[in-house]
């Protein structure tokens, strides 16, 4: 880790542990989070939240049940992409959760019809809670590993990547006894917390107050001079290109999926990730 990145990440009262990844590494990187969860400390209650997250309020206040495992609904239909010939959505699901060992049942949602996305359970990884990291960590990565090395037939039309923590989230939370987030969390992903995923996008979404508190708690020296060193940031906030990528867009008549905010930002040649 860079020099100027530990001494900050320190100046902010940040604990740096670390690990080695023995599992999925530099091949599949999202896989760090799950594989750092062996390496804290067990039976004590964790909030996992990506690198790429802005926090925007007191996060403390929330009544997690951390008895009751959750994660992110902040995603689309991104996965599986069914075959035109098969096998069906439920049956690609069901192989999931047939090699966790895990009910699929007890994840559906009735209000949605057999076939619909959103019947099955389905997550952003961006943030998710337990009360035993080790006993998260440890279905998380058995899953992972089965899911990419096993191959259920059901499978085999489908890319992991980048998707493996995701497609394991459901069937893990499933079976340590937890589901959908219920409203008293809905801070998260709403005016707590903002999972940006990609400046561009932040900048073309987000609200004129998310914008200004970003651009504040990034100005002071000591942050700049770090943030500066990645190309995005240094492009978007501090060179301005983010105000350009801003005009694109108006806020209350945004597209209702992702991929065309993106491709109008390619093809003003002003997307960074």
């Amino acid at each position: 880790m860079d020099e100027d990145i530990k001494a900050l990440l320190r100046l902010l009262d940040a604990t740096i542990l670390p690990f080695e990844c023995q599992h999925f590494g530099a091949g599949y990187p999202q896989g760090n989070k799950v594989e750092l969860l062996a390496r804290m400390t067990p039976e004590r209650p964790f909030l996992f939240f990506d690198t790429d997250t802005l926090i925007l309020g007191d996060i403390g206040g929330l009544p997690f049940d951390f008895n009751r495992p959750s994660a992110s609904l902040a995603r689309e239909n991104t996965w599986p992409v069914v075959p035109l010939y098969g096998p069906t959505l439920p049956d690609i699901w069901q192989a999931v959760y047939d090699l966790a060992g895990v009910e699929m049942s007890r994840s559906l949602d009735p209000s949605f019809p057999v076939g619909h996305w959103e019947r099955h359970l389905y997550f952003n990884a961006g943030w998710f809670f337990f009360r035993c990291p080790e006993i998260f960590g440890s279905r998380m990565t058995a899953l992972m590993r089965a899911l990419r090395d096993k191959t259920p037939p059901e499978r085999a039309s489908q890319s992991l990547d980048p998707w493996l923590d995701q497609i394991a989230l459901p069937a893990v939370v499933t079976g340590l006894g937890g589901g959908r987030p219920d409203e008293t969390l809905g801070g998260l992903d709403g005016e707590l917390t903002l999972h940006w995923r990609a400046l561009p996008l932040l900048y073309a979404k987000a609200s004129d107050e998310t914008i200004a508190y970003l651009e504040e708690v990034t100005a002071p020296n000591r942050i700049k001079k770090v943030l500066k060193q990645y190309e995005p940031f240094k492009r978007m906030v501090y060179q301005g290109r983010g105000a350009k990528v801003r005009a694109l867009f108006d806020r209350n008549a945004l597209p209702r999926t992702e991929k065309p905010i993106r491709n109008r930002i390619k093809r003003a040649k002003l997307w960074m990730r």
